[in-house]
């Protein structure tokens, strides 16, 4: 991420965490709201500008270069050998998922059925791992990079496709907050380029949205996932049956 995007980001963050929508912004601005999101976007933004955005967040420059320093500080992913600790001991997953959502201690023992000294326990093992930092008073801060991730095709990730996966898509989306789509068709490599930014820029609205919310008393959030994907792919049933010289590969 360039740092104009990273910038961008954060800018977008506190806007929402202030509850003012781009309209507003627009308004204020004397600009069309779709102005607003491209400028929002890193198009052709002076510094000027950026300063005056700054002032609608509630803050200048120099606090959103330091709020987006903070944000990008902190480790990106942990080691094999962490994320097996991790994986490896369901409770201490549990306790790290609740973490990387911003619950309380408390919250947590009100919802789990987790002894107050085996949750300090487990929270000191985060702390050790690097993913937060334990503060007296049965507190924490999140200490990770906003770009953390797990490791592909890690213990985490393995866990996930074996144990988190299957659970997941055991529905037929169509309750309440619930959908799937999915979608096959022929396309060249631009556009897989293409899609796979536009996946990206989703999976970072998914995270300001996440953050924007942190606010939120508990009850009013709800455990969400989304899985995004997309891959050059044929079912197996087709491919057996290409003949061996029409194999079809996606170059690299």
């Amino acid at each position: 991420m360039s740092q104009t995007q990273a910038l961008m980001k954060t800018l977008k963050r506190e806007l929402r965490a202030r509850g003012i929508t781009y309209a507003e912004v627009a308004r204020r601005l004397q600009m069309s709201e779709s102005s607003i999101k491209r400028l929002l976007g890193g198009e052709s933004l002076s510094l000027a500008r950026l300063e005056t955005l700054c002032e609608i967040a509630g803050m200048d420059f120099s606090d959103l270069v330091r709020k987006t320093a903070e944000a990008r500080s902190g480790i990106t992913m942990l080691t094999q050998e962490q994320e097996r600790e991790v994986a490896g001991d369901p409770r201490l997953l549990l306790v790290t998922v609740c973490v990387l959502n911003h619950w309380t201690v408390e919250q947590i023992l009100q919802t789990y059925e987790l002894s107050e000294p085996e949750c300090i326990q487990l929270l000191a093992r985060l702390d050790r791992l690097k993913l937060i930092e334990l503060l007296p008073l049965n507190r924490y801060r999140v200490i990770v990079a906003k770009e953390f991730r797990w490791l592909p095709n890690g213990p985490i990730q393995r866990f996930f496709q074996s144990q988190v996966q299957p659970d997941f898509l055991d529905s037929s989306f169509s309750g309440p907050g619930e959908k799937m789509v999915f979608r096959t068709g022929m396309l060249s490599r631009g556009a897989n380029a293409e899609l796979m930014k536009k996946m990206d820029r989703l999976l970072e609205q998914f995270d300001e949205l996440h953050d924007a919310d942190t606010s939120l008393a508990l009850d009013e959030r709800y455990g969400s996932s989304l899985m995004v994907a997309l891959r050059p792919w044929e079912l197996q049933h087709f491919s057996r049956l290409r003949r061996s010289d029409r194999e079809k590969v996606f170059p690299e």
